[in-house]
C-alpha cells in the first residue's frame, strides 16, 4: 500500500473509533445491572474477537505460503499473528480490569472463556521463540507456516468448545436466547468492532509497509557494497560515477 492510501485509511481508522466511543459515552445507555464499568465491554470485546480473528487470518496466509512458496505470505501470517498477540495483551488487560470491577478478583480460574482465550494467547507466543529457533530461513518459513495452519484451525475448535460449556458467571452478550443486547448497544457495539477491525488493518499496512522499505534499504546497501563502496580506495566522485546507474535502476 503507497503512504498516500496508508494516511486515507488512518484517517478513516481514527474518524470510526472517535464516533464509537463517542457513542460509548454519550449515548448509548447504561448497563442495568453493571452501570459504566460495563462500558469497558465496548472495547475489551472487539479487542478480543479482531485479535481471534487475526490468528486464523495468519493460518491462512501460513496456508497460502506453502501452496505457493511465495515470501509475502509468510510476512503475512507473521505481521498478522504478532498483531493479533499485541491485541490478545490487551484484551486480558480490559478483561481482568472488568472481572476486578465486576467480580472482585482479576482472574477467576474456572471460567472457561477466559482460560481459554489465555490458552490461545500462551499458544501464539511460542510462534516468536520456535519461529527464531530454525537458522535456515525456508525451513523456517515452512516450519513457521506449519504452525501457524495448526493453531489457527484450533481457534475455531476452541471456540465452540466454550460455547457449547455452560458457564455461570461470564455473559453470553450474543446469546440466542436471553433477549441478548438492546439495539442501540448492538449498534454501538458494530461500530466499535468495525473501528478497532480498521485499526488492527491500519496496523498491519503499517508493520507490512515497514518491512519493505526496511527490505529496500538493505538490498540498496547490499548493492553499494557489492560496487565497493566503503571499503574501495577510489576517490568519492569515482564510485559514485559507477553506483548512480544502479540507483537510478532501483
Amino acid at each position: 500500500m503507497s503512504g498516500r492510501g496508508l494516511k486515507q485509511l488512518s484517517i478513516l481508522t481514527a474518524l470510526v473509533l472517535l464516533a464509537g466511543f463517542a457513542l460509548v459515552f454519550f449515548w448509548v445507555p447504561m448497563d442495568a445491572d453493571q452501570g459504566f464499568k460495563q462500558k469497558i465491554f465496548y472495547l475489551h470485546v472487539p479487542l478480543a474477537i479482531v485479535a481471534l480473528c487475526g490468528f486464523v487470518a495468519g493460518g491462512v496466509e501460513g496456508f497460502r505460503h506453502l501452496r505457493t512458496n511465495d515470501r509475502s505470505h509468510d510476512a503475512n501470517s507473521y505481521v498478522f499473528i504478532h498483531l493479533s498477540v499485541i491485541f490478545g495483551v490487551a484484551t486480558l488487560i480490559t478483561g481482568m480490569l472488568w472481572a476486578k470491577a465486576s467480580w472482585g478478583h482479576f482472574w477467576v480460574w474456572d471460567e472457561p472463556t477466559l482460560v481459554s482465550f489465555l490458552i490461545v494467547f500462551l499458544l501464539y507466543c511460542t510462534y516468536y521463540p520456535f519461529r527464531y529457533a530454525i537458522e535456515d530461513r525456508d525451513r523456517q518459513a515452512r516450519y513457521a507456516s506449519v504452525f501457524a495452519i495448526t493453531a489457527g484451525a484450533f481457534v475455531p475448535l476452541n471456540f465452540m468448545a466454550v460455547r457449547m460449556a455452560q458457564s455461570l458467571i461470564h455473559p453470553r452478550v450474543f446469546a440466542t436466547s436471553g433477549g441478548g443486547l438492546p439495539g442501540s448497544m448492538l449498534f454501538t457495539f458494530l461500530v466499535c468492532l468495525v473501528g478497532i477491525g480498521l485499526l488492527w488493518v491500519t496496523l498491519v499496512k503499517l508493520e507490512l509497509l515497514g518491512k519493505q522499505t526496511s527490505g529496500q534499504v538493505s538490498k540498496l546497501r547490499r548493492a553499494l557494497e557489492a560496487e565497493g563502496f566503503g571499503g574501495s580506495t577510489e576517490p568519492t566522485g569515482t564510485v559514485g560515477r559507477r553506483i548512480a546507474p544502479n540507483l537510478e535502476a532501483q
